[in-house]
């Protein structure tokens, strides 16, 4: 069988059943597991997201939207060259990838038409119907039935821990920070399995904007900043240039307040409705209830944003030191940053 994926957990789902050497095509945001890189691509977005601040990719989406246009370009030619068998796409979310019309009008352009499987999950449960979906599309049954069965171990060693607390706190999942979205589809779900309540975030429902007035008055005690489609260091670049060194309303939450506020690598353990959204409620069960789960200071998936820095709050010797007048950071400093700006700082440890 030869497949084609225009969806990142689709290509994440085919390889955990064993069907790496069937996938002919995929995304250019397919990058895991790293041995997809070297695929065709046959979907590439269309607008430069990587060049663009979070404000002008929300205008340039909506822009699109309103015209009609697509987000995504799709390589017919070399669609019509792969000849797959199979595609595997959604119909989910017009951002996250080449959906409906969209997909039917490139199909009638095939000299023969491959079967269609749409990955479309609001839900813990209709991901892993989506997994097991996919295996008997695939021949894969038997390694579908397996995977959902580890994935559901796992969730429900979390459930048990959880069903300890005596109070779940209110927890905030921001999924873009400028205009500012609340989370939706499993995103809340997993904050509930993890010992949290976000109750801003919509379960089975869409991604919404919110006020910041809303998100003042709901007061979250936990703040999880989470842009879909980033990973840490993105998002951890992408919290210095929104917050960073101003006035905003950002800084009247309880969860700045009391050091509650963390990045985590959204793209890889929250956006992709794939196998990996358990190791995403690990991770909120770890900065949830690090009394229960335990706290790891240094995290390749996550990382506490200090407050102070963000601010602008800078301590001689731990934070800078003077050479000459000049002011050098410490590499400590930098890796709290989270990120690399490229100005050649000396002790940059990216």
């Amino acid at each position: 069988m030869r497949i084609v994926s225009f969806l990142p957990s689709a290509t994440e789902i085919a390889c955990a059943l064993g069907l790496e050497d069937s996938l002919v095509g995929i995304t250019h945001e397919c990058d895991y597991p790293t041995e997809v890189r070297t695929k065709p691509i046959v979907v590439r977005n269309v607008l430069p997201i990587d060049s663009m601040t979070q404000d002008e990719i929300d205008r340039g989406v909506a822009d699109r939207m309103r015209a009609g246009l697509s987000l995504y370009q799709i390589d017919e030619q070399l669609l019509r060259e792969l000849e797959p068998d199979l595609i595997l796409t959604q119909n989910l979310c017009q951002v996250c990838a080449p959906s409906g019309n969209e997909v039917s009008q490139v199909l009638k352009n095939l000299p023969r038409t491959p079967e269609v499987l749409w990955l479309t999950p609001q839900s813990l449960d209709q991901i892993f119907d989506n997994i097991h979906e996919l295996g008997a599309a695939t021949g894969k049954g038997d390694e579908a039935i397996l995977l959902v069965n580890r994935c559901r171990s796992r969730l429900e060693q979390i459930s048990a821990t959880t069903a300890q607390v005596s109070r779940k706190p209110r927890v905030f999942c921001m999924e873009w920070l400028d205009p500012v979205y609340a989370s939706g589809h499993w995103v809340p779900e997993l904050v509930k399995l993890a010992g949290g309540l976000d109750e801003l975030g919509t379960e089975r429902g869409e991604s919404v904007r919110v006020s910041w007035k809303d998100v003042v008055e709901y007061a979250p005690e936990v703040l999880i900043i989470m842009p879909c489609g980033f990973n840490l260091r993105q998002t951890m670049e992408q919290i210095w240039n929104v917050f960073g060194s101003r006035e905003s309303d950002f800084y009247k939450l309880p969860a700045l307040r009391e050091g509650n506020v963390y990045a985590v690598d959204a793209n890889s353990y929250f956006a992709r409705p794939g196998p990996r959204v358990v190791e995403g409620a690990e991770i909120l069960a770890r900065i949830i209830h690090p009394e229960l789960f335990g706290e790891i200071e240094h995290h390749n998936d996550y990382q506490k944003v200090d407050v102070d820095l963000l601010r602008g709050v800078l301590k001689a010797g731990d934070d800078y030191y003077l050479e000459d007048d000049a002011m050098v950071f410490t590499a400590s400093y930098l890796q709290r940053r989270g990120y690399c700006c490229d100005s050649g700082c000396r002790h940059c440890p990216y």
